[in-house]
C-alpha cells in the first residue's frame, strides 16, 4: 500500500507522540524526581543496607535464571523447529502460557505446589525451604521469562535451515561439534535478543515474586519490591523513585553492553572477511610489453609450491 506524504508523516507523528507520552514523559519524571534532591541524596538512598541487599538478590537471581533459560531454550527451540513428535503443538502452547497467564496465578499455584500442605510441601521437612526463600522466587521468575529465548531462536532456526548442519555431518563432525561451530553462531543473535529481554524481565517481575517472597528486607526482598515497599509502606516516596532509577539504570547498562557486543561481532567479522580478501590470488593479465599472455601452468606450479 501506498501512502501519500502526508499520511507518512502523519503516522510517524501520531507514532512520536504516544511513546513520548507512554514512556518518555513516565520515565523523565521518575529521573527528576529521583535527583530532586541532588546527587548525594539519590546515592544515600540507593546505598542502605536494604537497597544493597536487594540489588544484590536481584542480581543473583538473573545470574541463576538467564543460564538456566539458554540451557533450555535452545534446547526446546531446537527440538520444535528440527524435530517431529506427538505433542508438539501443545508444548508450543504451554511455552506461551506466561503470556496468557497472569504472574499473581503463578505465584499463587507454586504456593500450592511447594507450600506447607502442597504436593511437594514436604521438602520442608528436610530443610530446603522453597516459598519465601530464594528458590521459590527463582522459579517464579523462570517461568514468567521461559518463553523469550525460546521465541527468538526458534524463527532463527526455522530460517537458517538445515542444510549446513547435515553438510558437517556429511563430513563427519558430531552433534557436538555442529551445534557449537555451525549452530550456535546462527542463532547467537536472536540468542542475544532473547537474553536481554530474560534480563529485563527477570529484574522487573513484581507480580509472581511478591506472592512467594516473604518481602523482608535483607531477606527476600528484591528491587521490585523495595520499590513497592517504600512507596506503600514506608511513605518514602523519593527513596522509592531512586530505587525505580536504579532499576532502569541496570536494564540500560545490559542493553549497552549488548549493543557493544554485537558492533564488536560485526567489526570482526567485517576484519576477518578483509583478511580473506588480502590473500586471493591475482587474476592473470596479459604482459603489455611482451604482448603475449604469461605462461600460467608456471604461475600455477609456482601456487602450488
Amino acid at each position: 500500500m501506498k501512502l501519500s506524504p502526508t499520511s507518512r508523516y502523519g503516522l510517524r507523528a501520531l507514532a512520536l507522540i504516544y511513546l513520548f507520552v507512554l514512556l518518555v514523559v513516565p520515565v523523565a519524571l521518575i529521573f527528576w524526581r529521583s535527583f530532586e534532591h541532588g546527587l548525594g541524596q539519590f546515592w544515600d538512598w540507593i546505598t542502605t543496607p536494604a537497597a544493597i541487599s536487594a540489588l544484590q538478590l536481584s542480581l543473583l537471581i538473573v545470574v541463576i535464571v538467564v543460564p538456566l533459560n539458554v540451557v533450555f531454550g535452545i534446547a526446546t527451540a531446537i527440538a520444535l523447529v528440527r524435530g517431529r513428535f506427538r505433542g508438539r503443538g501443545i508444548v508450543q502452547a504451554i511455552i506461551d502460557l506466561p503470556f496468557a497467564v497472569s504472574p499473581v496465578v503463578v505465584g499463587v499455584s507454586l504456593v500450592l505446589l511447594w507450600g506447607y500442605g502442597g504436593w511437594f510441601g514436604g521438602v520442608e521437612s528436610l530443610g530446603f525451604r522453597v516459598i519465601f526463600g530464594l528458590p521459590g522466587m527463582v522459579l517464579a521468575t523462570i517461568f514468567v521469562t521461559l518463553p523469550f529465548v525460546v521465541r527468538e531462536v526458534e524463527p532463527v532456526l526455522r530460517e537458517i535451515g538445515t542444510e549446513q548442519e547435515e553438510a558437517a555431518a556429511t563430513l563427519g563432525a558430531n552433534g557436538w561439534q555442529t551445534f557449537r561451530r555451525i549452530t550456535l553462531p546462527a542463532i547467537r543473535w536472536g540468542l542475544t535478543y532473547g537474553v536481554v529481554l530474560t534480563v529485563a524481565r527477570s529484574l522487573g517481575e513484581y507480580g509472581a515474586v511478591i506472592i512467594v517472597s516473604s518481602g523482608f528486607p535483607g531477606i527476600s526482598q528484591t528491587l521490585t519490591l523495595l520499590v513497592s515497599s517504600r512507596y506503600t509502606d514506608d511513605y518514602n516516596e523519593y527513596g522509592a523513585y531512586a530505587a525505580a532509577t536504579l532499576l532502569m539504570l541496570i536494564a540500560l547498562l545490559v542493553l549497552v553492553a549488548m549493543t557493544l557486543i554485537e558492533r564488536r561481532g560485526l567489526a570482526g567479522r567485517l576484519a576477518k572477511g578483509a583478511r580473506r580478501g588480502s590473500t586471493d590470488d591475482p587474476v592473470p593479465t596479459i604482459d603489455p610489453a611482451a604482448e603475449q599472455v604469461p605462461d600460467t601452468t608456471t604461475a600455477d606450479k609456482e601456487y602450488a609450491r
